[in-house]
């Protein structure tokens, strides 16, 4: 597959496309140790230089929303038990799951091939908000409610204050800031009850937006723009440029 080299070098992270024509124009660039010329294309695996460096190809940075089907689990270690939720993505960037939801939850989960955003979305200690409906097996209480919003001990610690309100008889809604595992499941079982539907609505500042079991959507520029800023990434998918070119730039 070809691909223009101005192109290769804008999603490099190097430059605009305009500026690498311009370093192409200007000598400045070299494919397989010869001078490039403007409009070349090149093929996977050819070396391209930029002042006598050499410039990696990155993929493109992409986010999906996806509404994760019950059944379906997230984790390849899985794989016998059930079907992966990358096996229902159709893509040519190969991402992975921000988290995960067990097999019998539904609802929002996030998929990416950018790393330094998977671990700042996790970062506990960032206390970033996931919010959630719960169905469960008896009546929703003053009690339960008071009790799951201030702290329930599972897995040898207290769950951090948290957001619940009451939605349906057996119905409530709730607002996380950490990510045990199967922490809800755990927290209504340490109160005497059963968790039968699970369904994540929520991330950040990502929302289902009407997308059906299965379905999946990749993040509008503004919805991965605030994201980002919430967990605090860049919101630029570019490397930076080295100081020489960013100097010409701001010459020209």
């Amino acid at each position: 597959m070809e691909i223009r080299l101005n192109k290769f070098l804008s999603d490099a992270g190097v430059c605009s496309r305009r500026e690498a024509d311009r370093l192409t124009e200007a000598g400045r660039v070299t494919v397989d140790g010869q001078p490039a010329v403007t409009g070349q294309k090149i093929t996977e695996g050819q070396q391209v230089a930029v002042d006598g460096r050499p410039v990696k190809a990155q993929p493109r940075r992409i986010i999906l929303a996806m509404n994760k089907p019950v059944g379906v689990v997230c984790s390849t270690s899985d794989r016998d038990r059930a079907p992966i939720v990358t096996d229902l993505i159709d893509s040519p960037l190969r991402v992975y799951p921000v988290g995960r939801l067990d097999k019998d939850s539904e609802g929002l989960l996030l998929l990416t091939n950018d790393g330094d955003l998977t671990d700042a979305v996790l970062r506990a200690r960032n206390g970033h908000e996931k919010e959630y409906l719960v169905e469960i097996d008896r009546p929703v209480t003053a009690d339960f409610l008071r009790r799951m919003a201030s702290g329930v001990p599972i897995l040898d610690t207290v769950t951090r204050p948290c957001t619940v309100e009451k939605t349906g008889r057996c119905a409530f809604r709730i607002i996380l800031t950490q990510g045990l595992n199967r922490q809800i499941r755990r927290m209504c079982e340490a109160l005497g009850c059963r968790v039968t539907r699970l369904k994540r609505v929520r991330i950040v500042n990502i929302r289902l937006n009407g997308l059906k079991p299965g379905e999946y959507r990749e993040l509008t520029k503004a919805e991965e723009k605030e994201l980002r800023r919430r967990v605090g990434q860049r919101t630029e998918n570019k490397a930076a440029a080295p100081k020489r070119m960013q100097n010409k730039e701001k010459r020209g």
